[in-house]
């Protein structure tokens, strides 16, 4: 196994992980910010308020992409373990 293989599989690695957690980080960052506007608008300093909409929020998102990140792992660990062979001839 030489360098550019180590490079590109942890270059996938890090890109693989940059697309599945992706949309959970966006909507945790969507409804913080939102929530974040509200309490300042209204004075209310409550921890839980900004805790439990992002929370459900990422339930939600959650469950519309799981799927697709579940597939995107099994893919690249398909990959991985299709290249196991290869990497010590």
């Amino acid at each position: 196994m030489d360098t550019i293989t180590v490079i590109e599989l942890a270059r996938y690695a890090l890109w693989i992980t940059v697309l599945v957690s992706a949309p959970l980080l966006v909507v945790a960052l969507v409804v913080g910010v939102t929530v974040g506007i509200f309490q300042a608008a209204t004075s209310i300093n409550e921890m839980t308020l900004s805790f439990i909409p992002k929370v459900v929020a990422m339930a939600a998102s959650l469950a519309v992409v799981g799927s697709w990140q579940i597939a995107t792992l099994v893919d690249y660990f398909r990959n991985i373990f299709a290249r196991i062979p290869g990497l010590f001839q």
